[in-house]
């Protein structure tokens, strides 16, 4: 990033007093709040100013001082440039430690509740998890070739140079070189500005947004691409709904979630390279278990799933209830996961399409009366539908987050308006490496 005039170039010291939630060092200079990238609590860091803003500024480190602890080698010869991690350089043991600590504070300064309990926090193998992400793609004649990856971490704008990830599934992360070196060779090398990848259990598929016509000859430098390394290929010449496979002509992607109970059969889930899943699908797993324990669904339960997607959580709860009814703003989505039920042999799952940062409240399923709520919102959180639920019939709430602060407002509601009390609430580690905090919390009456 070029620095302006305004920005001293001189490096100051500064002691890290705390970790922020975007996994930067956070230090006090003059009074002012410092964002030092690569710095850990309680180091002792040489640093360079990097932007100033009003209220804070933004610094990278020089050198270490004083070393902390917890700090270790990142794996990935990558992680200085690029921005899909930001924790690697800290002990994974910390990592959780520090994603438990955000949740906490959240709880304390937005909620004003904390959890009469504690959960353990989920884990699972942190390294090539991600089975689901977008790549950029840029052609940089300066350098005489084809980036692909994520952006810089010091510099949005631009893509960092990676020839392979540590953290994406192995099937395509030892492969970035291989994909830059492909679309170097391609017609359409200034038309591809983004791939996005999706991995069920048998195949991984790859997406390329191109702007313009493909050539033959780039067709058919793909499709050999993808027969030699294994990998379903699509092309996205417009929106979502242009997506279409090349190679091979009926590609199928699909994933199994584990019933963990051998009374109950396993479930399948089919879904289309742009669906939402879950990233992490060892976390997947280990968070249907832990949903289950916490839901604790009864053979004559009525449950209603809020946000319910494909339906990762709606099929396997119905194999244990009367009745689960899934809501989810996407058609799609909602389409496929009737599908999924169909497919799996459930009949007593039904879905309906509503957004649920309308007011529904006078539509059918919201004034049916529910045994027990599962919640698992985007970002925003489900402020929205609590407006209008849960009934007084509802007496247990499972509320899966990716955002401590929705959860954190939401939670006050709850226990506030609508007379819960937090039972219990941790952290679940979809995203290693990142300062990403997934959660999840029950409340019962």
């Amino acid at each position: 990033m070029s620095r302006s005039n305004s920005v001293p170039s001189t490096p100051f010291e500064a002691h890290i007093t705390a970790l922020g939630h975007d996994g930067r060092g956070v230090a006090r200079i003059d009074g002012k709040t410092v964002f030092v990238s690569g710095a850990l609590l309680g180091e002792h860091v040489l640093a360079r100013l990097r932007q100033r803003h009003r209220h804070f500024d933004e610094a990278e480190v020089v050198e270490l001082i004083t070393r902390s602890p917890q700090r270790v080698e990142p794996r990935c010869p990558h992680f200085a440039e690029c921005s899909g991690c930001s924790l690697q350089h800290l002990d994974a043991a910390a990592q959780i430690e520090t994603k438990q600590r955000v949740l906490a504070e959240n709880f304390e300064r937005i909620g004003k509740v904390a959890p009469q309990a504690w959960l353990p926090p989920l884990t699972a193998e942190p390294w090539g998890y991600r089975r689901k992400g977008r790549l950029s793609v840029r052609n940089v004649a300066k350098k005489g070739r084809v980036l692909v990856g994520f952006r810089e971490e010091q510099n949005p704008r631009f893509v960092a140079e990676i020839r392979q990830c540590e953290v994406m599934h192995p099937a395509l992360g030892p492969k970035v070189g291989l994909l830059a070196d492909l679309l170097g060779t391609m017609d359409a090398v200034n038309d591809i500005p983004q791939i996005e990848f999706a991995a069920g259990d048998e195949l991984m598929a790859l997406v390329f947004r191109h702007m313009q016509p493909l050539s033959e000859r780039d067709q058919a430098a793909l499709t050999a691409f993808g027969q030699q390394h294994g990998f379903a290929i699509y092309l996205q010449p417009g929106g979502t709904s242009s997506v279409h496979p090349l190679w091979p002509q009926n590609p199928r992607l699909a994933f199994r979630i584990a019933s963990g109970d051998p009374r109950f059969a396993d479930v399948e889930l089919e879904f289309q390279p742009l669906d939402f899943v879950q990233v992490n699908a060892g976390m997947n797993q280990l968070m249907m278990a832990r949903t289950m324990e916490l839901l604790d669904p009864q053979p004559g339960d009525r449950v209603l799933d809020l946000f319910c997607g494909l339906g990762n959580f709606t099929l396997p709860i119905a194999r244990r209830v009367a009745e689960v009814v899934g809501v989810e703003g996407e058609h799609g989505l909602v389409e496929r996961a009737a599908q999924n039920a169909a497919r799996n042999g459930i009949a007593n799952a039904r879905f309906h399409v509503a957004n649920l940062f309308e007011d529904q409240r006078a539509a059918d399923w919201a004034k049916q009366p529910w045994d027990k709520l599962l919640l698992d919102p985007p970002r925003a959180g489900a402020d929205k539908v609590l407006e209008y639920l849960p009934h007084k019939q509802t007496r247990r709430i499972v509320y899966v987050s990716c955002h401590p602060a929705s959860l954190a407002r939401d939670a006050g509601i709850l226990v506030e308006r609508h007379g819960f009390r937090l039972a219990s609430a941790g952290v679940m580690d979809m995203f290693p490496h990142t300062s990403h905090v997934e959660s999840i919390a029950v409340f019962v009456r």
